[in-house]
């Protein structure tokens, strides 16, 4: 469903999206025309189903019809990185998830690492400083998210993943702190997450039921899925049950999407109003 914009859309409305595939389930086009209603501005956010395959066709062909920027999801982030010009951080991570065509041409920016610090803090007063994380993936995300909490002083950035090559360049993306993990030592970490897309509504498992088994995380940790479709995964309501407090991937989301906003519009982006659009009574949210 597209979302009003603040003024009737006309010709002159400028335009920006996400891609993806899927995408039809995005909350971002959600998000961001909720924030342009709050910000008074002629803007209108719509999603863009993209296969792999017209990737670079999608990003070469935007700028011809004067979209303003995209949000870039799976499984493009990589792709995507290849094609543009990329920030220091986003040509670091070998990722983008954020590109905004201007006068010099597309330019790649990462603000999931930024986007999932800020909403930790903002949903539970998490602070990564001193801290144990323990991560499971080595995509796009998970690269982002290691890279943030080493740059914001973890005191150890621990990545699990299938792929022995991918987790070490995604643990090094920490730094000193960060290193590949074996699945018994999440017990000694105050974070857990989960950046793959297992429990995602409609993507193959691969027979994996878990990004890690429930019963090795208890009550004293806080375990964060960076999905939001379900909002609550089965491996979140596992936890719940086990007295684990949780968050989904709403809160990054909303915080990414507000750092994106910015980098458009070089305008101040109202984020709560952009919570208040996610907001659903039928959400158990987070349970911390």
């Amino acid at each position: 469903m597209i979302e009003p914009a603040s003024v009737p859309l006309s010709a002159a409305t400028r335009v920006v999206g996400v891609i993806g595939d899927p995408v039809a389930h995005s909350l971002s086009p959600r998000l961001h025309n909720a924030a342009f209603r709050a910000m008074g501005l002629d803007w209108v956010s719509v999603g863009f189903r993209v296969d792999a395959s017209s990737t670079a066709a999608a990003i070469a062909g935007a700028p011809a019809l004067g979209i303003q920027g995209l949000s870039v999801t799976m499984p493009h982030k990589e792709a995507v990185a290849s094609l543009v010009a990329c920030t220091p951080a986003a040509q670091r991570l070998a990722s983008v998830n954020c590109v905004t065509f201007g006068p010099n041409g597309a330019e790649g920016d990462t603000t999931d690492g930024a986007g999932l610090l800020a909403a930790l803090f903002r949903q539970s007063g998490f602070v990564a400083s001193g801290k144990r994380v323990f991560v499971v993936g080595t995509g796009g995300a998970a690269r982002a998210i290691t890279a943030a909490f080493g740059d914001a002083g973890a005191a150890e950035v621990l990545v699990l993943g299938r792929n022995a090559d991918r987790v070490s360049r995604t643990a090094a993306m920490a730094g000193a702190v960060g290193r590949p993990a074996r699945t018994e030592e999440v017990t000694g970490c105050e974070l857990v997450v989960n950046a793959t897309p297992i429990g995602m509504a409609g993507q193959p498992t691969d027979g994996i039921t878990w990004p890690v088994d429930p019963g090795l995380v208890t009550p004293d940790q806080l375990a964060v899925d960076l999905i939001y479709h379900p909002v609550r995964t089965p491996w979140l309501a596992a936890l719940v049950d086990q007295g684990v407090p949780v968050m989904n991937g709403i809160g990054m989301l909303v915080h990414q999407a507000a750092l994106a906003l910015e980098r458009w519009t070089g305008e101040v982006v109202p984020v709560e109003a952009m919570w208040a659009a996610v907001a659903d009574p039928s959400d158990p949210g987070p349970s911390v």
